[in-house]
């Protein structure tokens, strides 16, 4: 018996992981790093970059956002929610 095992190829080929999508993060916490830029739920256009194509919210290792601005995001996306300038979810009537 042989202990030959195959070697591991570095990420060429696709392999079992192949068909996730990479997100790269961000360095730095934009809103660390710019003190000027607010959080607030009327922001739609800020407010979406945190948000999935399903109404998810995006983690923070995806977004890049420090863990006290990650909060204050969902709590923004939320109270957007309520008033209903965010989705609750992107599902169309026919996909049920």
């Amino acid at each position: 018996m042989s202990d030959e095992r195959p070697e591991r190829s570095s990420g060429e080929g696709g392999g079992e992981r192949g068909d996730r999508k990479f997100f790269a993060k961000p360095k730095f916490c934009q809103f660390c790093a710019d003190k000027t830029l607010t959080i607030d739920y009327k922001k739609i256009d800020l407010l979406r970059k945190y948000v999935t194509e399903e109404g998810n919210l995006r983690p923070r290792r995806q977004t890049g956002a420090c863990a006290k601005h990650q909060r204050l995001v969902a709590a923004a996306v939320k109270q957007a929610r309520h008033v209903a300038l965010l989705p609750f979810a992107n599902k169309g009537v026919d996909d049920r």
